[in-house]
């Protein structure tokens, strides 16, 4: 059912890679042509339990040397305190179509997810060590379709996730506070992460500073109460879920939530109708909205995405149904918007300081 969802974001997407034209007059069939894998999936072992010990198997680790979640623009640093230990998983930056998923050293998603964490999971590195793992992750093209195989890639990449989650608990140690976050398909494998091993364990799940799982769907009444933590609904309350996803108005979010009301909860109730978590970035609150003084900065990245400055006061925020965070008139932050005023590559970046200032405030909270 995940995937039905993923389509829609994959169909968004592609229409900025082949145009929207050739879409109108090919479809889905174009789009699969294109990307989604010929071959059969190929079984692959599931990694070891060590296998993430060594520092290689890591984009971020606090002992790699050019580590690009310590990436900040002028005017802010990364701590120097050790603090939470934040597991960041990226979203999908594999696009080939040879393999279902991708080989652990393909040097362009390898390039990808650099720039993601230089622009996403940096936020966080005010408030502790960011562990990031590399992993198998499916294709792009494993989202456009409904072939069994899709489901394998979306699995083999999950274990290898679970495997990096557990390396992390053992290296971090047993009392140090934790951050989870990522983006799309990371915030997919995030969903799976909180249901089948935070929510069992209590102990683990009392360690959670808040789960940031961003630029992907929870329902408040089918997702929400097999995730094992609440929503956020307070900026300074610690051990909740953040979610949401970004749109400048005119949005036309219309692909989207019809891939959302074709999918079955986590509570096996249909997502259709059922309201979306909306967590306003500026705020840190549910359902609310916030005009652009209250944004302590967006990232404007450069032409080659080597560097960023941040403006503040820039985008405002409003969450709107069934779930959308709304962000005003469209702001010129690059060129990857996507039909439908769908700001998804930016759901970090516009919100920057804000984010950073968010973790800060939900740790100091912990423990409380």
């Amino acid at each position: 059912m995940a995937r039905k969802f993923l389509y829609a974001f994959a169909v968004l997407i592609v229409l900025v890679i082949a145009g929207a034209f050739a879409y109108r007059l090919y479809g889905t069939q174009l789009l699969r042509m294109a990307l989604v894998p010929r071959t059969a999936f190929a079984v692959q072992r599931r990694v070891s339990p060590n296998a993430y010990a060594p520092a290689a198997m890591w984009i971020a680790r606090p002992d790699i040397a050019g580590n690009p979640s310590l990436w900040t623009p002028a005017g802010a640093a990364p701590t120097q305190a050790p603090g939470a230990a934040v597991f960041f998983v990226h979203p999908t930056s594999y696009l080939a179509r040879d393999h279902w998923n991708a080989p652990l050293n393909d040097a362009e998603a390898n390039g990808r997810a650099v720039l993601f964490l230089r622009g996403q999971a940096s936020a966080f590195n005010g408030v502790g060590q960011v562990w990031a793992p590399r992993y198998r992750q499916a294709t792009f093209g494993a989202f456009l379709t409904t072939a069994a195989d899709a489901g394998r890639a979306l699995d083999l990449a999950y274990g290898d996730v679970a495997a990096a989650f557990d390396a992390f608990l053992t290296q971090i140690g047993p009392d140090r506070p934790i951050v989870l976050a990522g983006h799309s398909q990371g915030a997919l494998h995030l969903e799976r992460l909180l249901r089948e091993r935070i929510a069992p364990d209590p102990a683990l799940s009392h360690r959670i500073v808040a789960a940031y799982v961003v630029g992907w769907p929870i329902s408040r009444s089918t997702d929400l109460p097999r995730l094992g933590l609440p929503e956020c609904t307070r900026g300074d309350q610690a051990g909740c879920i953040l979610s949401w996803q970004s749109y400048a108005e005119p949005a036309d979010p219309s692909l989207v939530v019809e891939g959302y009301d074709a999918t079955t909860g986590f509570t096996g109730a249909p997502r259709k109708g059922t309201a979306m978590v909306c967590t306003n970035p500026l705020t840190g609150t549910a359902d609310a909205a916030a005009a652009a003084s209250a944004n302590l900065g967006t990232l404007y990245p450069n032409k080659d995405l080597s560097d960023a400055v941040i403006m503040t006061q820039a985008v405002p925020a409003r969450c709107a149904p069934p779930g959308l965070l709304l962000i005003g008139p469209p702001p010129n932050v690059g060129s990857y918007v996507l039909p439908g005023n769908n700001y998804h590559v930016y759901d970090y970046s516009l919100f920057w300081a804000n984010v950073r200032a968010d973790a800060a405030r939900r740790l100091a909270a912990f423990g409380r």
